[in-house]
């Protein structure tokens, strides 16, 4: 065998191979659907929290003041409603024993809005 010939056709094949995969990673992330780990992260987090508000906002629905604390949250600045949400105890979800920030702010501003 001549080691020239091998070398003429290994080169093609792997550039071809490298152009290749570097399309199939374009195609894949921009139209195919592929997220990264820290995208996937993010996006459950979104889901998760979007699942739990209607919670948070059930546990402010059964508090017996809620009327009164609903226009004491409205009158608190915005970037502090969560944390008025948090101290009622309403974004701290049944079974757990610490508040979720996420949950406080998806939840304050449902209920302010």
């Amino acid at each position: 065998m001549d080691l020239s010939k091998i070398k003429q056709w290994i080169t093609p094949a792997f550039w071809g191979a490298v152009a290749g995969a570097a399309i199939l990673a374009i195609v894949g992330f921009n139209w195919g659907g592929w997220v990264s780990g820290a995208t996937a992260r993010a996006m459950a987090q979104t889901a998760v929290v979007e699942r739990l508000v209607p919670i948070c906002v059930g546990q402010f629905n059964a508090d017996t003041n809620k009327a009164m604390k609903l226009v004491e949250l409205k009158k608190i600045d915005s970037w502090k409603q969560a944390d008025f949400v948090v101290k009622q105890g309403w974004a701290t979800m049944p079974g757990t024993a610490e508040p979720n920030n996420s949950v406080a702010d998806g939840c304050a501003t449902q209920l302010a809005g």
